[in-house]
């Protein structure tokens, strides 16, 4: 009996497999033929039947990159102004959550529903003025400017307090208040060891949403010295002609730095995912 059963959930999970790594496959090919392009000619990107196979121009794309635009400048700008806005995002949200989660307070439930209206609302709405504020305050060609309206980030908030209702329980904190814990100590000692993995899924949401953040970005940042990657692998294109070749290099070398990030966090990231399945 048990033998039969194990041949058919063996049988009834092939095709589950044939699908995950077709689908696989299918998400991963973008990257591989963006590699293929920055590999190849400009003339490579219009060629039919398309060029499957990488070529040898990897490093001369990539030098054409480095004679137009202050590439690794730009990478660090980018990679500062990610990792400050994350950890920023990161206390800030974890604060936030832990307040809505676990304390009783006049408006709680309004300015919880507040924060989440947020959420529908465009950003594209309140460029103007939220360019006009950053303007006034001096902060254009800043990275100051072109991070601080990712601070508060409700998304964030909702997942942190979600989290910390589900995983924190009340008994674990009244013990550490009978012990003489305030609420700082108690989220330093023991809410923040418990969600670990919320900080990893939430860091990385927040990290490549403004690791590819554009039109923010390119609003508030004129000077070169200032730019993002975003903002100066937009200035590769020419109105005229674009060297794909080129183009296609510098977004692949400014991916590597995204997969890193993913691959150092990824058990956590998993791990916070699946928890509520387990659960």
């Amino acid at each position: 009996m048990n033998q039969k059963f194990k041949k058919r959930s063996k049988s009834g999970t092939l095709p589950i497999y044939i699908v995950l790594t077709v689908a696989s496959i299918l998400s991963l090919f973008p990257f591989y033929w963006m590699f293929v392009m920055a590999t190849r000619p400009s003339a490579a990107y219009n060629s039919i039947p398309p060029t499957l196979l990488p070529g040898t121009k990897l490093v001369e794309n990539f030098q054409k990159v480095l004679d137009t635009i202050p590439f690794f400048q730009a990478m660090w700008n980018t990679i500062l102004l990610c990792s400050v806005v994350t950890a920023l995002v990161l206390l800030i949200s974890s604060l936030a959550g832990y307040a809505f989660a676990k304390f009783q307070f006049p408006g709680k439930n309004f300015l919880f529903i507040c924060i989440l209206l947020t959420m529908v609302i465009p950003p594209q709405l309140g460029l103007i003025p939220q360019y006009y504020l950053v303007s006034q305050l001096g902060w254009l060609d800043t990275l100051l400017g072109a991070g601080v309206l990712f601070l508060l980030n409700p998304l964030g908030i909702f997942l942190m307090r979600q989290y910390i209702s589900e995983s924190v329980p009340d008994e674990l904190m009244e013990a550490a208040k009978l012990d003489g814990c305030s609420n700082f100590r108690i989220f330093y000692s023991i809410v923040l060891p418990i969600i670990k993995p919320a900080f990893a899924t939430l860091g990385i949401i927040v990290f490549t949403l403004v690791w590819g953040e554009f039109l923010w970005q390119f609003t508030v940042l004129r000077d070169p010295s200032s730019y993002t990657l975003q903002v100066a692998l937009a200035s590769l294109n020419n109105a005229f002609r674009v060297d794909f070749g080129m183009l296609l290099s510098g977004v692949f070398w400014a991916t590597v730095p995204l997969i890193v990030i993913f691959l150092i966090f990824n058990r956590w990231f998993i791990s916070s995912i699946t928890e509520g399945s387990i659960k």
